[in-house]
């Protein structure tokens, strides 16, 4: 089920068996473990990316009309009806058996944190109790003019049919998704968290990533440099690859059930 792995550092090609294993024996003797997950976990459970050339969000939209301040502030009803479509979409899919691998291997690892570039909430779903979520949640709300949090319960659209965003009961300013958009910085304090984390883990996994959206391309790196074990699950070599302790190929939905369950055997 696994291509032969990678070990970064020139000691080559290592069997299938052996790369799980290694994976398991470092998660085994790990006191903290961050799990940095990005579009390709979504993926897998159905929902569209941004940078697939054929099926992505941005082959029949413009990012600057959908994903700045600027494209808001000139059409926010284009802007809040394209994400209550994103939303609508979100919301017929779930979590897939890789987030609730990670989820359970907070039974097995003293600490387990994950930090997420992806906005669907899949990790909270699924079990998971502490994350960090990078680029924010489709499904929580802020006013545009002060960030204000708002909290109400929009209904999902079926269409990107323009929608007047509702208005916040504080400022009178119109509603966007909590998200992080273009030209945005993220949420003060979340990222030097994250480095922080990366910095002490005793093993990262990273999963689903290219590796090159920043700053949060640069965490493995981090953690690296740290002294941790670096194990990426993805499809597809990346960025990270070659810097990788470990590099398990294939899709996450089958990779992290199978080292968690080798773990469970070995805590038994």
């Amino acid at each position: 089920m696994f291509d032969v792995g990678y070990r970064a550092g020139g000691t080559g090609k290592l069997t299938d068996v052996e790369d799980i294993e290694t994976a398991v024996d470092a998660l085994a003797k790990a006191q903290l473990v961050v799990a940095a997950s990005g579009a390709g976990m979504s993926k897998e459970s159905g929902i569209p990316t941004f940078r697939d050339a054929q099926s992505g969000l941005w082959a029949r939209y413009n990012p600057e009309e959908l994903a700045t301040r600027q494209g808001f502030a000139q059409n926010p009803a284009r802007v809040w009806g394209w994400y209550n479509y994103r939303r609508g979409l979100i919301a017929r899919r779930a979590p897939h058996a890789g987030h609730l691998a990670l989820a359970a291997l907070e039974e097995l690892v003293p600490q387990v944190v994950v930090v997420t570039q992806n906005i669907d909430g899949f990790h909270r779903e699924a079990g998971s109790s502490t994350i960090l979520e990078l680029h924010g949640n489709i499904n929580r709300f802020k006013c545009f003019d002060q960030d204000h949090p708002v909290g109400i319960d929009v209904p999902v659209a079926d269409t990107d049919a323009e929608l007047e965003p509702p208005i916040c009961p504080r400022c009178g300013s119109p509603i966007r998704p909590d998200v992080v958009w273009f030209g945005e910085m993220l949420p003060s304090g979340l990222f030097q968290q994250a480095e922080t984390l990366s910095r002490a883990c005793d093993v990262m996994l990273v999963i689903g990533t290219s590796g090159m959206v920043q700053p949060a391309a640069g965490l493995p790196f981090v953690a690296e440099a740290g002294g941790a074990t670096v194990v990426e699950v993805n499809t597809e070599p990346s960025q990270v690859s070659h810097y990788a302790s470990i590099f398990l190929q294939g899709p996450a939905g089958e990779i992290l059930p199978q080292i968690v369950a080798r773990l469970e055997a070995l805590r038994a």
